[in-house]
C-alpha cells in the first residue's frame, strides 16, 4: 500500500526536526504555511508526535519515529 499525500505531508514535517537534538522544535505558522503542512502538524500532535497543534518539540515517540524517517531518508537518498 503506498503512502497517502497526507502520510507523506506528515513524513516530511517529521523530517524538518532534528534527529540529534530535542532541544530544536519547529513552529508551522497557520496564516503562511502550506494549509497542508498545517493540517500535518496537527494530525501530527494528535497521534501524541509533537507538543503542539502548530509543531512544537517531539515526543519521545515523536523522536523515535523522526529518527526513523531519517534513516529512511538516508537509505532512499544514496546511490547504489
Amino acid at each position: 500500500m503506498p503512502f497517502s499525500q497526507d502520510q507523506l505531508n506528515e513524513l516530511n514535517l517529521l523530517a524538518l526536526f532534528s534527529s540529534s537534538s530535542n532541544q530544536e522544535g519547529i513552529k508551522v505558522h497557520r496564516h503562511s504555511a502550506d494549509p497542508a503542512t498545517v493540517a500535518a502538524a496537527e494530525r501530527l500532535h494528535e497521534r501524541g508526535l509533537v507538543t503542539q497543534p502548530d509543531g512544537g518539540y517531539l515526543t519521545p515517540l515523536g523522536s523515535e519515529i523522526t529518527q526513523q524517517v531519517h534513516k529512511l531518508l538516508s537509505v532512499l537518498s544514496s546511490t547504489a
